[in-house]
């Protein structure tokens, strides 16, 4: 399924999203990853995992998964409903990386920005701790969910 141009600008804004898998006994697990890559024409969102746990079995065992992002002052949001497989390490591009490694240093600089301005000095930059990526998730988008309320969509009740 095409990813509309609206629902992939608006998740290519997200410093992060949550990603939904299916946990051993069928219960949702959520987490936080970075979108490095949309293909909005083939459907295919990447996203890098760092931390090498739970999402990644539950994937290899179950590949059913959601991506979802809001933001709570438009009340904007997305949820995107697919499969996903895992690529190995061996197979994330440089070009990724090198996406990954740019958003964490905006991440990383817009924490430091926010706490000088408030006059918190150095403060926690958790960032600059996360380990690196060993794998990719590939997914294929079969269904967009668009979060807004209907009244506020265009061609709703105020739009």
């Amino acid at each position: 399924m095409k990813i509309p141009e609206a629902a992939a600008e608006f998740l290519r804004s997200q410093d992060f999203v949550i990603v939904s898998s299916l946990d051993k006994g069928g219960f949702p697990h959520s987490s936080c990853k970075a979108i490095v890559k949309i293909d909005p024409a083939a459907g295919i969102i990447h996203l890098i995992d760092v931390y090498h746990g739970v999402t990644g079995e539950n994937i290899r065992r179950n590949s059913r998964i959601s991506v979802s992002a809001v933001d709570e002052h438009k009340f904007t949001g997305y949820c995107l409903k697919g499969m996903a497989a895992i690529e190995p390490s061996g197979k994330i591009g440089s070009e990724m990386i090198k996406v990954w490694e740019e958003k964490i240093t905006s991440r990383l600089a817009k924490r430091m920005l926010k706490n000088i301005s408030r006059g918190k000095g150095q403060g926690h930059h958790p960032e600059a701790n996360l380990p690196h990526p060993k794998y990719l998730i590939l997914m294929k988008v079969e269904e967009v969910v668009d979060l807004a309320p209907q009244h506020l969509k265009k061609g709703g009740l105020n739009g």
